[in-house]
C-alpha cells in the first residue's frame, strides 16, 4: 500500500502568510502540519509516499527532502495547476502503479492518527473508505449519505445536509478510482472533484464504506482553525527546558524551551513552547504559545498565539489570539508625533486598542 499526500494548494484562507511559503508548511506547536500528516502515514506502516506538489514545491522539497527523516520514502509529482482533488489522483497513476492507497490532504490534522482506518481497509476487502466526522455545520462541507456502514451518496455544501457526516479528508482507494477519475468531467468550477469520483465508484457498484473517526481533526485552513490545532496538540506536549532559565523566571505547568533559547526575568505558563535560539526577557508567555525559533519577545504578553521565526514582539503590551509570520517586527516607537505605523501585506488583518 502507498500514500498520496496534496500539498498543491494555494491557501488563499490564511494569507498574507501564505503569499510567501506553503500553507503546509505553517507549523502547529512548532512542527509544520506536512509533518503530522507524513508521521500519522508512516504510524500506519505505509512508507512509500507521494506528495503532489505546486508553485511551492521548492520549500517543500526543501522541508521533506527523501523521506529518510522520518522513515519513507518520498517521491514528488508536480502538478501543473490546481485542478482538484481528483486531478491530483489521475496525475498519480504512474507512482501508484495499481497499488491500493491512502489519501491525505496536507493540511489536515487528525491528533490520534489514521491506523484503525488503513487497518480496517486492509481488511475488509470494500475498493474505496472515506473517512468521516460529526460535524455541527454541515452545509461548509462535503456530506455523505450513508446505510449501514456504506456510503449511498455524497453532496458538496448541501443546503439540506442529508447527515451530519462530512468527508474529513482522508480517502481509502484501491486502483479502480482511476477509472472514475478518467471518466469524470470538470466542475462548474473548472477542477475534478473527488465526490463525483467517489459517486462514480458508488453509481457503478463498487463498494465504498464509510468510517467515523472517533477523535480530534482538524482542516486548518483558516486562522481560528490553525489556532484551535495549535491549542490541541500543546495540551500533549511533554515539558522539557534545553535553554537556559534564570532565577527570576518562574514556570508554571507543560512548557518547552528549545536550546539555546535564554529566558530571563519571565513567566511561562504552560502548556508552551518556545523554539531554539529565542530571547524572552521580562515577558509573559501564556498558554497556547508557539513561539518558533530565532525569535524575540521583549517586554510583552504573549497567549493564544503562534509566532512564525525570526520575529520580534516588544510592545508593552498583550499579543492574543494572533498567528505572526516571519521575520515580523511588532514594536513600540518613540517616534514624535505619536501614531500607528504600519506596513502591511494584503489580505492581513490587524486589531488595535
Amino acid at each position: 500500500m502507498k500514500a498520496l499526500i496534496l500539498s498543491g494548494g494555494k491557501g488563499t484562507r490564511l494569507r498574507p502568510i501564505t503569499h510567501t511559503g506553503a500553507k503546509q508548511l505553517v507549523p502547529v506547536a512548532n512542527k509544520p502540519i506536512l509533518f503530522y500528516a507524513i508521521e500519522n502515514i508512516v504510524a500506519a506502516g505505509i512508507t512509500d509516499i507521494g506528495i503532489i506538489v505546486g508553485d511551492t514545491h521548492k520549500e517543500i522539497r526543501a522541508a521533506v527532502g527523501d523521506g529518510s527523516a522520518f522513515g519513507a520514502k518520498v517521491t514528488y509529482i508536480q502538478q501543473e495547476a490546481p485542478l482538484g482533488l481528483a486531478h491530483a489522483v489521475k496525475i498519480s497513476e504512474e507512482f501508484m502503479a495499481g497499488d491500493s492507497f491512502v489519501m491525505f490532504l496536507g493540511d489536515n490534522l487528525i491528533k490520534d492518527g489514521i491506523t484503525k482506518l488503513v487497518n480496517q481497509f486492509r481488511d475488509s476487502g470494500v475498493n474505496s473508505q472515506i473517512l468521516l466526522a460529526h460535524v455541527p455545520n454541515p452545509t461548509s462541507f462535503g456530506v455523505a449519505e450513508v446505510k449501514g456502514d456504506r456510503i449511498v451518496r455524497l453532496v458538496e455544501k448541501p443546503k439540506v445536509p442529508p447527515s451530519d457526516l462530512a468527508l474529513v479528508g482522508v480517502y481509502m482507494f484501491d486502483n479502480n478510482i482511476f477509472k472514475a477519475v478518467n471518466a469524470i468531467k470538470p466542475s462548474a468550477r473548472g477542477e475534478l472533484e473527488i465526490t463525483d469520483a467517489i459517486q462514480y465508484l458508488i453509481d457503478e457498484k463498487y463498494d465504498v464504506a464509510s468510517f467515523i473517526i472517533e477523535g480530534w481533526w482538524k482542516d486548518t485552513g483558516k486562522l481560528e482553525d490553525m489556532l484551535e490545532a495549535n491549542r490541541m496538540m500543546l495540551d500533549s506536549v511533554k515539558p522539557c527546558v534545553a535553554g537556559t532559565v534564570d532565577r527570576d523566571t518562574e514556570i508554571d505547568g507543560r512548557v518547552v524551551v528549545g536550546k539555546g533559547t535564554v529566558v530571563t526575568g519571565s513567566r511561562l505558563r504552560g502548556p508552551a513552547i518556545i523554539g531554539e535560539n529565542c530571547v524572552i526577557k521580562d515577558s509573559y508567555i501564556g498558554p497556547y504559545s508557539s513561539v518558533n525559533n530565532g525569535c524575540k519577545v521583549i517586554n510583552s504578553e504573549v497567549e493564544h498565539s503562534i509566532i512564525l521565526e525570526h520575529s520580534e514582539i516588544s510592545i508593552g503590551a498583550r499579543l492574543e489570539d494572533s498567528l505572526i509570520g516571519k521575520n515580523v517586527k511588532i514594536s513600540e516607537s518613540d517616534i514624535k508625533p505619536k501614531a500607528y505605523r504600519f506596513m502591511v501585506g494584503d489580505n492581513s488583518e490587524v486589531s488595535i486598542i
